[in-house]
């Protein structure tokens, strides 16, 4: 658990990053730096990573804090991913650049000049509320921000309205580059961020977008034999993956499992699990190697270290590995997740900010980990107990694994043998597959789960 002032400093940063001119104020999305102390002038490329990332930790602060502007900044975040990154067969591209006409920036800043042409006589509030000055911050010109602090529906609902012109003239400026290619790794960084979001939220939209890029991953960027390519562009994949791609992709298809229930996505990720112990693991020392087995020949195969600027391989696939087995009961996989906690465990002693991921897997490991099981009618669906499912998704639950689907539903295997209770819908709380007696309603459930986070 936080203590008050660790609370304190995560709601700061949110918050200042979130008024700053790194965070895109008219469309959303987040740049990739910033070049000051203050979030506010940013490196204006934005990079497909950073905001799958930053947008479930928004989420995440909602959910423990219920702030309504972190809501706001998640859904904003994804909302732009969808409307400018998002290839029409289904994957999301790397990046955009932070230049247009040779200048950078110049797509995203303002002057009082430009903002009073599209606005007329409204300007000045959008003028005032932004932080736009005559000096700028940028050569004359401003990043749109928030001095205040607060994001533009909660000042003036009216804001946002005049916001979304000026986004409106924006589209008529020269747009910066667009990389265009579609990796794996970062691709499944984005299916976590929507459909944890699609569940939390009741966003439709995003669980739909989070199935078809890990529909078009699953078609579109593996080999004849099945193994994961890396890279996609205009219709081609290609490159061997690497484990990062492994790895994300697991933990991405238990989060869209987690999402709607499918068993096909968890098999899948079961699927995508086995083939990354077979093809990366290291039987000698144990742990995950960079590259697979038949990867290209270089003098030394590597392991992935320190969760910088993204989750490492290594980490990813103990967390991924370790939830897999709270739903399978499967110890193998609890195993081979040892092995990374092993391996790094001195350098995560020496240095614990640089493998924020890898705590994520050593705090699951040794929790008293809950798994719940939902079961519905056998002629029903998960609408069927949607209060059973909301109530467990009401709070950031970070070591929870749940597994849904009607009576007699056998994949993940924690749902096997479990009944409904009295014709009813029932939700089983256990720890390694151990359960407590079934309950039916969700304030019950509540209590069992929010006794186990206390």
């Amino acid at each position: 658990m936080l203590g008050q002032g660790e609370v304190a400093a995560v709601e700061v940063t949110l918050d200042r990053m979130a008024a700053g001119g790194i965070f895109d104020q008219l469309a959303g999305g987040f740049a990739r730096y910033a070049v000051d102390d203050r979030w506010l002038v940013p490196h204006f490329e934005k990079m497909l990573y950073d905001n799958a990332l930053l947008a479930r930790t928004y989420l995440r602060a909602w959910q423990a804090t219920g702030r309504d502007r972190y809501r706001w900044v998640a859904q904003k975040t994804l909302d732009w991913a969808m409307a400018e990154m998002l290839d029409p067969s289904g994957g999301f591209y790397a990046s955009l650049d932070a230049d247009s006409e040779g200048v950078e920036g110049l797509f995203y800043t303002w002057t009082p000049a430009e903002i009073t042409a599209a606005l007329g006589d409204q300007a000045p509030a959008v003028i005032e509320a932004f932080g736009v000055t005559e000096e700028g911050h940028l050569e004359g010109r401003s990043v749109l921000h928030l001095p205040s602090g607060t994001p533009p529906d909660e000042v003036d609902p009216n804001l946002e309205e005049l916001a979304d012109r000026l986004l409106a003239a924006r589209s008529d400026r020269v747009r910066p580059a667009l990389d265009d290619k579609v990796l794996n790794s970062w691709n499944s960084l984005m299916i976590s961020a929507l459909a944890e979001a699609g569940a939390v939220l009741g966003r439709p939209d995003y669980l739909e977008a989070a199935r078809r890029t890990a529909d078009f991953i699953w078609n579109g960027m593996r080999s004849p034999q099945g193994n994961l390519l890396r890279t996609w562009r205009h219709g081609e994949a290609r490159l061997n993956a690497y484990l990062e791609d492994y790895a994300f992709l697991l933990e991405a298809l238990l989060d869209l499992y987690q999402a709607g229930f499918d068993p096909a996505i968890f098999d899948r990720a079961r699927a995508v699990a086995e083939t990354m112990i077979d093809r990366f693991a290291d039987p000698a020392r144990g742990g995950f190697f960079t590259t697979s087995h038949d990867h290209e020949e270089l003098i030394a195969r590597r392991k992935d270290v320190g969760d910088h600027p993204i989750p490492a391989g290594s980490s990813s696939a103990a967390l991924g590995l370790l939830r897999l087995a709270n739903l399978t009961g499967e110890s193998s996989y609890r195993r081979k997740a040892e092995e990374v906690l092993k391996l790094l465990a001195p350098a995560t002693a020496r240095q614990p900010a640089a493998f924020g991921h890898l705590l994520q897997a050593l705090a699951l490991y040794h929790s008293p980990a809950p798994e719940l099981a939902v079961i519905w009618p056998e002629e029903g669906a998960a609408a069927d107990a949607e209060e059973l499912i909301t109530e467990a998704r009401r709070r950031y639950r970070p070591n929870l694994v749940v597994a849904g689907g009607p009576e007699g539903e056998s994949s993940p295997p924690l749902l096997l043998g479990r009944k409904l209770v009295g014709g009813l819908p029932a939700a089983y709380v256990c720890h390694s597959f151990t359960c407590k007696a079934p309950v039916t309603d969700p304030a019950e459930l509540g209590k069992e789960l929010d006794a186990l986070d206390s």
